[in-house]
Protein backbone atom coordinates (compact mmCIF):
# COMPACT_ATOMS: atom_id res chain seq x y z
CA UNK A 1 0.00 0.00 0.00
CA UNK A 2 1.68 3.41 -1.12
CA UNK A 3 1.25 6.58 0.60
CA UNK A 4 0.42 7.38 4.08
CA UNK A 5 -1.76 4.86 5.92
CA UNK A 6 -5.46 5.24 6.37
CA UNK A 7 -5.96 6.92 9.82
CA UNK A 8 -9.78 7.93 9.41
CA UNK A 9 -10.51 5.64 12.89
CA UNK A 10 -8.25 5.73 15.74
CA UNK A 11 -9.24 3.63 18.72
CA UNK A 12 -7.72 4.17 22.44
CA UNK A 13 -7.21 0.91 24.00
CA UNK A 14 -6.41 0.88 28.12
CA UNK A 15 -3.59 -0.65 28.38
CA UNK A 16 -4.36 -1.60 31.34
CA UNK A 17 -7.48 -4.53 30.19
CA UNK A 18 -6.13 -7.59 28.71
CA UNK A 19 -9.21 -8.01 27.13
CA UNK A 20 -9.56 -4.70 25.45
CA UNK A 21 -5.91 -5.45 24.11
CA UNK A 22 -7.09 -8.82 22.93
CA UNK A 23 -9.89 -7.57 21.29
CA UNK A 24 -8.57 -4.93 19.31
CA UNK A 25 -6.55 -7.30 17.22
CA UNK A 26 -9.90 -8.21 15.59
CA UNK A 27 -11.30 -4.48 15.21
CA UNK A 28 -11.62 -2.83 11.94
CA UNK A 29 -10.07 0.16 13.33
CA UNK A 30 -7.07 2.13 10.75
CA UNK A 31 -5.10 2.63 14.12
CA UNK A 32 -4.77 1.89 17.72
CA UNK A 33 -3.68 3.81 20.64
CA UNK A 34 -2.44 1.58 23.23
CA UNK A 35 -3.00 4.16 26.37
CA UNK A 36 -0.80 4.45 29.67
CA UNK A 37 -2.15 7.88 30.34
CA UNK A 38 -5.70 8.68 31.48
CA UNK A 39 -7.67 5.37 30.32
CA UNK A 40 -5.31 3.94 33.33
CA UNK A 41 -5.53 4.67 37.36
CA UNK A 42 -1.80 5.54 38.77
CA UNK A 43 -1.83 2.70 40.59
CA UNK A 44 -2.10 0.56 37.77
CA UNK A 45 0.31 1.85 35.30
CA UNK A 46 3.04 -0.28 36.15
CA UNK A 47 1.53 -3.44 35.43
CA UNK A 48 -0.25 -1.85 32.19
CA UNK A 49 3.05 -0.61 30.91
CA UNK A 50 4.29 -4.03 31.31
CA UNK A 51 1.16 -5.62 29.70
CA UNK A 52 1.31 -3.30 26.71
CA UNK A 53 4.93 -3.67 25.63
CA UNK A 54 3.74 -7.70 26.18
CA UNK A 55 1.15 -7.29 23.18
CA UNK A 56 3.58 -5.29 21.18
CA UNK A 57 6.13 -7.96 21.61
CA UNK A 58 3.62 -10.67 21.23
CA UNK A 59 2.18 -8.56 17.82
CA UNK A 60 -0.98 -10.09 16.10
CA UNK A 61 -1.95 -6.45 15.19
CA UNK A 62 -2.13 -7.22 11.48
CA UNK A 63 -2.31 -4.03 9.53
CA UNK A 64 -3.49 -1.52 11.99
CA UNK A 65 -0.83 1.32 13.14
CA UNK A 66 -0.21 1.47 16.30
CA UNK A 67 0.83 3.92 19.22
CA UNK A 68 1.65 4.11 22.44
CA UNK A 69 0.41 6.88 24.45
CA UNK A 70 3.17 7.48 27.68
CA UNK A 71 2.45 9.28 30.66
CA UNK A 72 4.40 13.13 30.56
CA UNK A 73 7.87 13.12 31.11
CA UNK A 74 7.81 14.93 34.22
CA UNK A 75 5.41 12.61 35.90
CA UNK A 76 6.84 9.47 37.96
CA UNK A 77 5.54 7.22 35.25
CA UNK A 78 6.99 9.38 31.82
CA UNK A 79 10.69 7.84 31.97
CA UNK A 80 10.00 4.47 32.25
CA UNK A 81 7.01 4.49 29.70
CA UNK A 82 9.08 6.08 27.32
CA UNK A 83 12.22 3.96 27.77
CA UNK A 84 10.08 0.57 27.93
CA UNK A 85 8.14 1.69 25.07
CA UNK A 86 11.13 2.35 22.71
CA UNK A 87 12.09 -1.17 23.22
CA UNK A 88 8.93 -2.82 22.03
CA UNK A 89 8.60 -0.69 19.26
CA UNK A 90 5.50 0.44 18.21
CA UNK A 91 5.17 2.48 14.88
CA UNK A 92 4.62 5.54 17.09
CA UNK A 93 4.81 6.83 20.74
CA UNK A 94 2.47 9.79 21.84
CA UNK A 95 2.89 12.33 24.08
CA UNK A 96 0.45 14.39 25.49
CA UNK A 97 -0.16 17.73 26.71
CA UNK A 98 2.64 18.81 24.27
CA UNK A 99 3.17 22.64 24.98
CA UNK A 100 6.40 23.65 23.27
CA UNK A 101 8.73 22.03 20.79
CA UNK A 102 11.56 21.91 23.58
CA UNK A 103 8.90 18.72 24.40
CA UNK A 104 9.05 17.05 21.22
CA UNK A 105 12.55 17.71 20.59
CA UNK A 106 13.36 15.60 23.78
CA UNK A 107 11.25 13.06 22.77
CA UNK A 108 12.50 12.82 19.24
CA UNK A 109 16.23 12.44 20.60
CA UNK A 110 15.29 9.74 23.30
CA UNK A 111 13.31 7.54 19.87
CA UNK A 112 16.11 8.42 18.02
CA UNK A 113 18.61 6.84 20.20
CA UNK A 114 16.78 4.08 21.77
CA UNK A 115 13.76 2.87 19.14
CA UNK A 116 14.65 1.10 16.12
CA UNK A 117 14.45 2.82 12.75
CA UNK A 118 10.76 3.68 11.70
CA UNK A 119 9.40 4.14 15.26
CA UNK A 120 7.67 7.63 14.61
CA UNK A 121 6.53 10.32 17.19
CA UNK A 122 2.86 11.82 17.74
CA UNK A 123 2.01 14.62 19.51
CA UNK A 124 -1.28 15.88 21.40
CA UNK A 125 -2.21 19.34 21.13
CA UNK A 126 -4.65 19.31 24.29
CA UNK A 127 -3.93 22.73 25.93
CA UNK A 128 -3.84 26.51 25.54
CA UNK A 129 -0.39 27.16 25.35
CA UNK A 130 -0.08 24.36 23.19
CA UNK A 131 -2.51 26.05 20.63
CA UNK A 132 -0.56 28.91 20.58
CA UNK A 133 3.04 27.31 20.32
CA UNK A 134 1.57 25.29 17.24
CA UNK A 135 4.02 26.10 14.34
CA UNK A 136 6.67 26.10 16.68
CA UNK A 137 5.86 22.33 18.22
CA UNK A 138 4.91 21.29 14.25
CA UNK A 139 8.73 22.02 13.19
CA UNK A 140 10.23 20.60 16.27
CA UNK A 141 11.02 17.12 14.84
CA UNK A 142 11.08 15.29 11.29
CA UNK A 143 10.45 12.15 13.02
CA UNK A 144 6.81 13.77 14.11
CA UNK A 145 4.13 12.84 11.59
CA UNK A 146 0.82 12.98 13.29
CA UNK A 147 -0.99 15.18 15.81
CA UNK A 148 -3.79 14.70 18.10
CA UNK A 149 -5.84 17.42 19.25
CA UNK A 150 -7.58 17.03 22.58
CA UNK A 151 -10.60 19.00 22.66
CA UNK A 152 -12.26 18.04 25.55
CA UNK A 153 -8.90 19.27 27.59
CA UNK A 154 -8.61 21.98 25.65
CA UNK A 155 -12.65 22.84 26.01
CA UNK A 156 -12.62 22.83 29.76
CA UNK A 157 -9.39 24.96 29.77
CA UNK A 158 -10.53 27.25 27.78
CA UNK A 159 -14.01 27.29 29.55
CA UNK A 160 -16.34 26.87 26.82
CA UNK A 161 -19.43 25.26 26.19
CA UNK A 162 -19.39 22.13 23.51
CA UNK A 163 -23.14 20.90 24.24
CA UNK A 164 -24.53 21.95 21.37
CA UNK A 165 -21.73 22.26 18.84
CA UNK A 166 -18.10 23.13 18.49
CA UNK A 167 -18.29 26.43 17.52
CA UNK A 168 -16.28 27.88 20.73
CA UNK A 169 -13.87 25.42 19.77
CA UNK A 170 -12.93 26.49 15.75
CA UNK A 171 -10.29 28.75 15.93
CA UNK A 172 -8.42 25.91 18.30
CA UNK A 173 -9.41 23.11 15.60
CA UNK A 174 -8.34 25.69 12.48
CA UNK A 175 -4.84 26.77 13.71
CA UNK A 176 -3.76 23.25 14.67
CA UNK A 177 -4.79 22.38 10.73
CA UNK A 178 -3.31 25.45 9.37
CA UNK A 179 0.36 24.27 11.41
CA UNK A 180 -0.29 20.68 10.59
CA UNK A 181 -0.89 21.19 7.37
CA UNK A 182 2.09 23.76 6.60
CA UNK A 183 4.59 21.45 8.29
CA UNK A 184 2.82 18.05 6.44
CA UNK A 185 1.82 16.56 9.43
CA UNK A 186 -1.54 14.36 9.65
CA UNK A 187 -4.06 15.75 12.04
CA UNK A 188 -6.82 13.60 14.41
CA UNK A 189 -9.90 14.97 15.81
CA UNK A 190 -10.59 14.59 19.67
CA UNK A 191 -13.35 11.79 20.91
CA UNK A 192 -16.84 12.21 21.08
CA UNK A 193 -17.69 11.32 24.87
CA UNK A 194 -21.31 10.37 24.19
CA UNK A 195 -20.85 6.62 22.99
CA UNK A 196 -24.56 6.19 23.05
CA UNK A 197 -25.61 9.23 21.07
CA UNK A 198 -24.95 7.95 17.34
CA UNK A 199 -25.76 11.01 15.41
CA UNK A 200 -24.20 13.84 17.58
CA UNK A 201 -21.14 11.65 16.86
CA UNK A 202 -21.80 11.26 12.97
CA UNK A 203 -21.87 15.13 13.17
CA UNK A 204 -19.07 15.79 14.74
CA UNK A 205 -17.15 13.00 11.95
CA UNK A 206 -18.61 14.90 9.07
CA UNK A 207 -17.54 18.27 10.97
CA UNK A 208 -13.79 17.07 11.82
CA UNK A 209 -14.04 15.44 7.74
CA UNK A 210 -15.16 18.97 6.57
CA UNK A 211 -12.70 21.20 7.99
CA UNK A 212 -9.93 18.68 6.90
CA UNK A 213 -9.33 16.87 9.41
CA UNK A 214 -7.50 13.04 8.39
CA UNK A 215 -9.66 11.44 10.68
CA UNK A 216 -10.90 10.84 14.32
CA UNK A 217 -9.68 9.19 18.15
CA UNK A 218 -12.27 7.06 19.26
CA UNK A 219 -13.25 5.77 23.01
CA UNK A 220 -15.47 2.78 22.17
CA UNK A 221 -15.65 0.42 19.32
CA UNK A 222 -19.24 0.86 18.07
CA UNK A 223 -18.05 4.51 16.79
CA UNK A 224 -15.56 2.83 14.31
CA UNK A 225 -17.72 1.89 11.20
CA UNK A 226 -19.37 5.22 11.29
CA UNK A 227 -15.77 6.92 11.30
CA UNK A 228 -14.60 4.48 8.68
CA UNK A 229 -17.16 5.41 6.33
CA UNK A 230 -17.46 9.59 7.04
CA UNK A 231 -13.94 9.92 6.54
CA UNK A 232 -13.79 8.00 3.73
CA UNK A 233 -14.85 9.44 -0.24
CA UNK A 234 -18.53 8.38 -1.06
CA UNK A 235 -19.89 6.66 -3.84
CA UNK A 236 -20.83 10.44 -5.72
CA UNK A 237 -17.33 11.88 -4.29
CA UNK A 238 -15.58 8.92 -6.44
CA UNK A 239 -17.85 9.64 -9.15
CA UNK A 240 -17.39 13.29 -9.55
CA UNK A 241 -13.56 12.68 -9.27
CA UNK A 242 -13.70 10.18 -12.02
CA UNK A 243 -15.70 12.78 -14.44
CA UNK A 244 -13.60 15.77 -13.08
CA UNK A 245 -9.92 13.44 -14.27
CA UNK A 246 -12.02 12.45 -17.32
CA UNK A 247 -13.47 15.96 -18.24
CA UNK A 248 -9.87 17.62 -18.05
CA UNK A 249 -8.10 14.77 -20.02
CA UNK A 250 -11.02 15.28 -22.92
CA UNK A 251 -10.03 19.16 -22.34
CA UNK A 252 -6.10 18.33 -22.96
CA UNK A 253 -6.92 16.03 -25.83
CA UNK A 254 -8.51 19.31 -27.52
CA UNK A 255 -5.72 21.70 -26.67
CA UNK A 256 -7.22 23.44 -23.66
CA UNK A 257 -6.02 24.31 -20.39
CA UNK A 258 -9.40 23.94 -18.40
CA UNK A 259 -12.40 21.63 -19.04
CA UNK A 260 -15.94 22.73 -18.27
CA UNK A 261 -17.69 20.11 -16.07
CA UNK A 262 -21.80 20.88 -14.63
CA UNK A 263 -21.32 24.46 -15.83
CA UNK A 264 -18.20 24.46 -13.78
CA UNK A 265 -14.45 25.66 -14.65
CA UNK A 266 -11.88 22.90 -13.90
CA UNK A 267 -8.44 23.75 -13.80
CA UNK A 268 -6.03 21.07 -12.98
CA UNK A 269 -6.06 22.38 -9.07
CA UNK A 270 -9.12 20.34 -9.04
CA UNK A 271 -7.47 17.69 -10.92
CA UNK A 272 -5.16 17.00 -8.60
CA UNK A 273 -7.33 16.90 -5.83
CA UNK A 274 -9.80 14.47 -7.73
CA UNK A 275 -6.52 12.03 -8.59
CA UNK A 276 -5.87 12.14 -4.86
CA UNK A 277 -9.41 11.31 -3.74
CA UNK A 278 -9.77 7.84 -6.22
CA UNK A 279 -5.64 6.91 -4.82
CA UNK A 280 -7.14 7.61 -1.24
CA UNK A 281 -10.26 5.55 -2.02
CA UNK A 282 -7.89 2.53 -3.90
CA UNK A 283 -5.69 2.69 -0.61
CA UNK A 284 -8.81 2.02 1.78
CA UNK A 285 -9.58 -0.63 -1.00
CA UNK A 286 -6.07 -2.43 -0.25
CA UNK A 287 -6.67 -1.89 3.96
CA UNK A 288 -10.39 -3.49 3.47
CA UNK A 289 -8.75 -6.69 1.61
CA UNK A 290 -5.69 -7.14 4.04
CA UNK A 291 -8.85 -6.70 7.06
CA UNK A 292 -10.66 -9.22 5.31
CA UNK A 293 -7.16 -11.84 5.00
CA UNK A 294 -6.94 -11.91 8.69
Amino acid sequence: MSGPPPRRSVLYVPGSNARALAKARTLTADALILDLEDAVAPEAKPAARERVCAALREGGFGPREIAVRINALDTEWGEADLAEACAAAPDAILIPKVDSARTVGAVAERIGAAAPEGVRLWSMLETPLGVLNAREIAAASPLQNVWVVGTQDLARALGCRTAEGREPLQTVLGLCLLAARAFGLALLDGVYGAIRDAEGFRAECREARDLGFDGKTLIHPSQIDDCNALFAPSDEDLARARRTVAAFERAREEGRGVAVLDGRMIENLHVESARRTLARAETLDARAREMRAE
